[in-house]
């Protein structure tokens, strides 16, 4: 059990430096949710903002469903621990 949270541990640690590398090159992050349905995801984008997209079957385009309040953008960083 300790092997497998030390390489959950590393993924995630993983996964937020990708998720700096791409902001700060100017490219989206994309961020899962078991909570969205099926073809859908977050798209966090450099400015900070953060869009709710649906992804097309080509898995290379988004079609913008909503764009997210700052409370909800808020509400995301936390529960994802995403820092700003």
């Amino acid at each position: 059990m300790k092997q497998l949270q030390e390489i959950e541990k590393t993924g995630n640690a993983a996964v937020r430096k990708l998720r700096i590398n791409k902001l700060k090159k100017g490219h989206p992050f994309m961020i899962n949710s078991k909570d969205l349905p099926t073809y859908q995801c977050y798209l966090e984008y450099p400015n900070g903002e953060i869009v709710l997209v649906s992804i097309k079957k080509s898995a290379r385009d988004f079609t913008i469903i909503r764009h997210l309040s700052q409370s909800e953008e808020n509400s995301i960083r936390l529960r994802f621990n995403l820092s700003r």
